[in-house]
């Protein structure tokens, strides 16, 4: 189930984080208790692969997900970005495949306060992590939203 915001979100058990791409997704999953958030190897698709949904599904499984966080990516003026359209569809195949709830949360910048708190990479290197530690950044935003409310 799509939720609109985190008023219901489950309050304890593990989270996933997942910042889409159409080649690759970046995972993260926090502890039982949400203090810590740790990432997860990148997942890596063919261009012409739909089973991303199934995928992440199945992640959300093996790591005893409660609930799943999607990074949506959106202009800085909260308008919708050409990729909004592609990770909303993402987010409804999501669940169809599995019974969490799901919450999208806007991602401006992750990606940029990921690649300056990795602090100095190689190159070839960045595009393997760079995807599970915006997940981290999205998943760590939410649970600091989940904890205010």
């Amino acid at each position: 189930m799509i939720l609109q915001n985190f008023k219901v979100f489950p309050r304890v058990g593990r989270v996933l984080g997942v910042d889409w791409g159409m080649r690759r997704i970046g995972v993260a999953v926090s502890d039982e208790t949400r203090q810590f958030v740790f990432t997860r190897p990148v997942l890596n698709f063919k261009s012409n692969q739909n089973n991303q949904a199934d995928v992440v599904a199945k992640c959300a499984m093996e790591e005893g997900a409660v609930g799943i966080v999607v990074g949506l990516p959106v202009y800085n003026d909260g308008s919708d970005s050409e990729t909004t359209v592609l990770v909303r569809e993402f987010v409804k195949q999501l669940t169809e495949k599995i019974d969490l709830p799901i919450c999208m949360l806007e991602e401006n910048l992750t990606s940029v306060v990921a690649q300056e708190e990795m602090g100095r990479v190689r190159v070839r290197d960045l595009k393997e992590i760079l995807d599970s530690e915006s997940a981290r950044v999205i998943l760590e935003n939410a649970i600091a939203i989940i904890n205010r409310s």
